[in-house]
């Protein structure tokens, strides 16, 4: 299935994504005079756009700008307009809310489906769900948009592993969302138990929530013996659902352009890059009604490309996310990301696929211990030697590493956490 704006013809999207985006600047100014405020001060917004290059110019919301309005000071409608409520985790302080109305949760629904047609999935077949449920948007998004599609579904939000696994064994859906670190805890375990992955069935895997490399990607399809691809989307543009691959190609995130307007900025100056060139993804919410967006920026760097996909697509994609701007350390003067690590640890085949950094410093220097663990029957010693010869080739500098016993460092039931700061900041 194909929908509409996949393959319309760019300059009918550009006029559909002006009409909308000037709607949705007048949606602000009625409902959220502060933020109007805002573009009135940079000299932007008296007037409708004219040219969607004219939105280059235009200050940038973060995410700080969520939290100072907590707990609904940005949703732009009235009370008995949200229907739902929902936002990130507040590990760190005050969650940041987002608000739905009842066509922002149809709109969200509809955008997700198409995810789930791009990477496979049928009206008829089953979803085993393993995102979680609750504020973070991943279970309930994946869920209505399955749904929509015509999809069963299996909530089985995250955790307690042994039942996930009983429970696709038992059901033998055709596809499973989670976080891709958690599909390959899900394998180790039926491993584990003398089962094999591959006897599930599974057709496909839809799996977001954390960035993760084309090694990860080969391990959890190798383990399952399904099509892996990926799916993303934050809370503050819709949640999943934002773009997602495609099956056929495996080649960037189509990005649904009729909803969500994208730029990829230098995230130290703010300027506009070309396609192909790493960024920070910037989204403007062209239809959503509760809590919208005008250049919010995310913080995931990525690239973007409008040459048309092979699988017939002509929306923009943009590519697997490298990273984080906060997730970046400097490693005496050198820029890392941890997904340039996992593509090290995870293409050496005597490791397992999970690895913990360590960051610690020593006589004003900061080190990285990079933690794995050996595969059973594999000289760990000597893949430790190799893996650190292989970091000091790619980036420059030396990093230690060592080798723990399987099964130590933590696996994930989630969000993968793989980097460990222990610097002392003062």
């Amino acid at each position: 299935m194909v929908f509409w704006a996949e393959t319309v013809d760019r300059h009918e999207l550009a006029a559909v994504q002006l009409t909308r985006l000037n709607s949705q600047i007048e949606r602000v100014k009625r409902n959220l005079p502060a933020l109007a405020h805002r573009f009135l001060e940079h000299g932007v917004g008296q007037k409708p756009v004219a040219d969607l290059e004219e939105l280059s110019a235009w200050p940038m919301m973060t995410k700080a700008d969520l939290r100072a309005a907590y707990p609904m000071g940005l949703f732009g409608a009235a009370r008995h307009e949200v229907a739902r409520l929902q936002g990130s985790s507040g590990t760190r302080g005050k969650p940041t809310l987002v608000g739905y109305s009842q066509d922002d949760l149809a709109m969200w629904a509809e955008v997700v489906a198409r995810c789930l047609t791009l990477v496979g999935a049928e009206r008829g077949q089953m979803l085993h769900n393993a995102y979680g449920y609750g504020l973070f948007t991943g279970g309930l998004g994946l869920h209505a948009g399955a749904e929509h599609l015509g999809l069963t579904v299996m909530p089985a939000s995250g955790g307690v592993t042994s039942r996930q696994c009983l429970l696709l064994e038992d059901l033998r859906p055709d596809g499973l969302a989670c976080t891709p670190s958690y599909a390959l805890n899900i394998a180790e375990h039926l491993v584990e138990t003398g089962k094999d992955p591959r006897h599930l069935g599974l057709k496909w895997a839809i799996l977001g929530a954390e960035p993760w490399t084309e090694e990860m990607r080969r391990e959890v399809e190798r383990a399952f013996g399904c099509d892996a691809c990926d799916i993303y989307g934050l809370s503050e543009v819709i949640g999943p659902g934002v773009a997602a691959e495609c099956h056929e190609a495996k080649d960037g995130l189509h990005v649904h352009e009729d909803h969500f307007l994208v730029e990829v900025i230098d995230p130290a100056t703010g300027q506009v890059l070309e396609d192909g060139e790493d960024g920070e993804l910037i989204f403007t919410t062209l239809t959503r009604q509760v809590s919208p967006v005008i250049r919010y920026r995310t913080g995931d760097i990525a690239s973007l490309n409008h040459e048309p996909c092979r699988c017939g697509r002509t929306t923009v994609r943009m590519s697997r996310i490298k990273g984080r701007v906060d997730d970046m350390f400097v490693l005496r003067g050198v820029n890392i990301f941890p997904s340039e690590i996992e593509r090290l640890v995870l293409a050496q085949g005597q490791l397992a696929p999970v690895y913990l950094l360590r960051l610690t410093k020593r006589a004003a220097m900061s080190e990285l211990t990079v933690e794995v663990e050996a595969l059973a029957g594999q000289d760990g010693e000597a893949a430790a030697r190799e893996l650190g010869r292989r970091l000091h080739d790619t980036f420059g500098v030396r990093m230690a590493v060592s080798v723990k016993d399987p099964g130590s460092l933590p696996r994930s039931e989630g969000k993968a956490k793989r980097l460990i700061d222990e610097r002392d900041p003062s």
